[in-house]
């Protein structure tokens, strides 16, 4: 039995040879000049970083930047403890 030596790193099935598939880099939509304000009081804003068992999205798939990620999880506690939104989805 021999073994199949593959050592192209991007083995497509096209003979085209076309370049890797770019992925565009997100960026944070709390930072910029047309940027949301984080704050407690807007739930509606709020209510789109949070998963649908009540858990805050990490900042690597929301693409939210570490700062405003610390606020605005500082933000959806807040608003928890004021009853704004809910700690869980039913």
């Amino acid at each position: 039995m021999q073994k199949k030596n593959n050592n192209n790193k991007h083995d497509d099935n096209d003979a085209t040879n076309s370049k890797p598939f770019f992925r565009r880099r997100k960026t944070c939509p709390f930072s910029g000049p047309e940027a949301i304000a984080i704050d407690f009081r807007d739930t509606k804003t709020l209510t789109k970083f949070i998963s649908e068992r009540g858990k805050i999205i990490p900042a690597r798939i929301s693409a939210v930047s570490s700062s405003k990620q610390r606020k605005l999880a500082q933000a959806i506690k807040r608003a928890r403890v004021l009853a704004l939104i809910p700690y869980v989805e039913r």
